[in-house]
């Protein structure tokens, strides 16, 4: 199911990565049957609703510090951060039960490149340069950029993930914030739409 998946989004892979997630699924089961982590409970909706959604924006991530707001599940921090261990990763959520669902995951999976925050996402403050900043599910774009402004400088990146196309919160962004992509992207066996917004500050 994953390999298939990866095959219709265009994504290579190493076995590592494939075990990886697949520990990750499992703990993800396990946890949200106690916790609710995530809506849906059947394997098939959470690989490709949550792993292989989360994956469809790899292409368009760059830079070496990410931050993910409001990462929840770690969606989609996590599997970022499996495809990317030459980056860096901060996962902030202010839900304690998620934040150390993350921890277990970090600990199963051996991800040196993420640090989990427990956190209010206005609250949190990094000493480096952020690159870019990711968000899934997260808020209205107005309210992203509101909440998250302290880390977004000009030379940071917002990539939000939205369902359907979000004409209206593009239109409410305040003016020293400007669309510079718009993605709509792939989300295999499943009729949901889904889009990829790129923000920048000026």
């Amino acid at each position: 199911m994953l390999i298939n998946g990866f095959e219709q989004i265009g994504i290579s892979h190493q076995s590592e990565q494939v075990e990886q997630l697949l520990t990750y699924l499992e703990l993800l089961e396990k946890w949200n049957a106690r916790y609710n982590l995530v809506a849906d409970s059947d394997k098939e909706s959470m690989v490709n609703r949550h792993l292989l959604d989360s994956l469809s924006i790899l292409p368009y991530v760059t830079g070496e510090k990410i931050v993910d707001l409001g990462s929840g599940a770690g969606l989609p921090g996590i599997p970022l951060a499996i495809f990317n261990p030459q980056r860096h990763f901060i996962l902030i959520d202010s839900n304690g039960k998620k934040t150390r669902f993350l921890f277990q995951v970090k600990t199963a999976l051996n991800l040196n490149n993420v640090i989990i925050e427990n956190c209010r996402v206005e609250s949190y403050q990094c000493s480096h340069q952020i690159d870019m900043v990711t968000c899934r599910a997260f808020s209205a774009l107005n309210d992203i950029v509101t909440k998250s402004k302290h880390l977004l400088s000009q030379e940071c990146k917002l990539l939000a993930m939205k369902g359907r196309f979000p004409a209206q919160e593009i239109e409410s962004l305040p003016e020293e914030f400007s669309v510079t992509k718009i993605v709509k992207l792939p989300v295999p066996e499943t009729d949901s739409e889904r889009h990829l917004i790129e923000v920048i500050r000026h």
